[in-house]
């Protein structure tokens, strides 16, 4: 069986675990958590970053950071993981969802105006796929309404967005370190972006639980206490050692993935050319850190028939994510806007596998298979 992931070991994970556990600090922001936030401050030009134990706790911190309050709107796609819609309903705000492009899954900046009322506070936008979204005229409406942006780049590390990195162009920004992931904290861990200074004292503070701990350990108060909100974000030093593994070993990773990437591509266009499927799109302002190879087929049916052939064939390739606007939870509290777009990749979109392990002659496998069924399907 061909799985759909497997985590990426680069070999130093034990031995920089080993070194922080009998370093003697576990409980994090040793130096296992410093270097690597320095690594992300130094390569991205980050103002202020910070681990974190989950990409969900990440955007739960620029949630809170958004100081929203009942009644506040949240402009957020519904083709996205419920985290990204979750932080902000903790905090009391109101979740409008926006839907997809046609070409890709990224929200539809063009119908984003439309959405924007008075009770508007913040747009988050989803790099789906690491592929950005059009952050010149997001950043726009934000700046002509006096909105925050929030960048969920759960999926985007080392992606950009006409020279600038992913996460670094909203106010606040999230990267996720799940073990789906391009780099991993150990099976779980995020990454808080303070792009605007406003928020770096406070980010601190909600980050240490609420106290202004970090500035009593740089000396600039005598004591340390409660002073806001916050909760335990921070991750133990075990797993920003078993990450720094996987920074030091990046620029490997992102190569092994592109050019698994570009295989898929080569071998898949022809057949897209023909109409079976539609493959991910590209702007050309985006970069591709090629963390999701998808295909899009034309109807719910199909992708199913597809994804049983497959597993029938040793190969796993799954769908993603169920609309967030008819889901159980908040169907009854949506505005009941149809939202063609989501819908239809919820129905159509399936992922194939995608991980740095797998070799380019497993690339091929999967291709010939492909080819197989559309050829059966015929």
């Amino acid at each position: 069986m061909i799985p759909f992931n497997k985590p990426h070991l680069t070999g130093k994970e034990a031995h920089y675990m080993y070194q922080a556990v009998f370093a003697g600090k576990l409980s994090g922001n040793g130096d296992f958590t410093k270097k690597c936030q320095a690594f992300f401050e130094q390569r991205y030009g980050i103002k202020k970053a910070l681990l974190t134990t989950s990409g969900t706790d990440a955007l739960e911190m620029c949630a809170m950071l958004c100081n929203l309050k009942p009644g506040d709107e949240v402009i957020v796609p519904s083709y996205t993981f419920v985290s990204t819609a979750l932080a902000f309903l903790r905090e009391g705000a109101n979740v409008v969802f926006a839907d997809s492009m046609d070409m890709n899954p990224n929200m539809d900046v063009d119908k984003l105006e439309a959405l924007i009322t008075s009770h508007t506070k913040v747009i988050v936008p989803v790099h789906y796929a690491g592929v950005a979204c059009d952050m010149d005229k997001i950043m726009a409406l934000a700046d002509k309404y006096h909105l925050l942006v929030v960048e969920d780049a759960a999926q985007a590390l080392d992606a950009y967005y006409k020279g600038c990195p992913l996460g670094t162009i909203g106010h606040l920004g999230a990267i996720s370190f799940h073990e789906t992931k391009n780099v991993t904290a150990g099976g779980e861990g995020g990454l808080l972006l303070v792009n605007d200074e406003r928020f770096i004292r406070r980010a601190e503070i909600i980050w240490e639980k609420g106290t202004n701990r970090a500035e009593f350990f740089r000396g600039e108060v005598n004591k340390y206490g409660w002073v806001d909100m916050g909760s335990s974000f921070l991750p133990a030093e075990i797993n920003a050692a078993f990450l720094w593994a996987q920074l030091e070993n990046l620029e490997d990773i992102q190569a092994k993935r592109t050019k698994l990437w570009n295989t898929y591509y080569e071998r898949l266009k022809p057949l897209a050319d023909k109409g079976c499927f539609q493959l991910p799109d590209m702007p050309d302002y985006a970069t591709n850190n090629a963390h999701m190879f998808y295909l899009v087929f034309s109807d719910f049916e199909k992708r199913t028939a597809f994804i049983q052939y497959m597993k029938e064939h040793d190969i796993l390739t799954v769908f993603h994510y169920l609309p967030l606007h008819s889901s159980a939870y908040y169907a009854d509290k949506h505005d009941g806007r149809k939202l063609p777009q989501c819908d239809r990749y919820a129905d159509c979109l399936v992922r194939l596998p995608m991980y740095y392990d797998l070799s380019i002659t497993e690339v091929d496998i999967i291709c010939k298979t492909i080819e197989k069924y559309l050829v059966k399907e015929k």
